[in-house]
């Protein structure tokens, strides 16, 4: 998985738009849920990237990452961070 998640950053970190329609034509897979909020397929669209997003400084914040069948169960307009999800146990005391 993580290299599909840093081949999706590397694309991304290239990428330039301007608004979601300039986004969608570069990223065609990817999902406008709003101006501020789009979701991208990641690994042959086993999994889903929702992201949050600043166009006018092109900036991207992972908001979650899940498989499909789990993508299916959130509501992505509202779904936010989750710290606790995606805390690596190998650093816990």
């Amino acid at each position: 998985m993580k290299k599909h998640l840093d081949a999706w950053y590397a694309d991304v970190e290239k990428g330039s738009w301007k608004d979601p329609a300039e986004l969608k034509a570069q990223f065609r897979s990817a999902s406008i849920v709003s101006g501020e909020r789009v979701v991208f397929n990641v690994k042959g669209n086993d999994y889903r990237l929702v992201v949050a997003i600043n166009d006018h400084y092109q900036i991207l914040l992972i908001i979650w990452l899940g498989t499909h069948k789990e993508y299916d169960k959130i509501d992505v307009a509202e779904v936010a961070y989750d710290k606790e999800r995606y805390a690596d146990s190998s650093h816990s005391n």
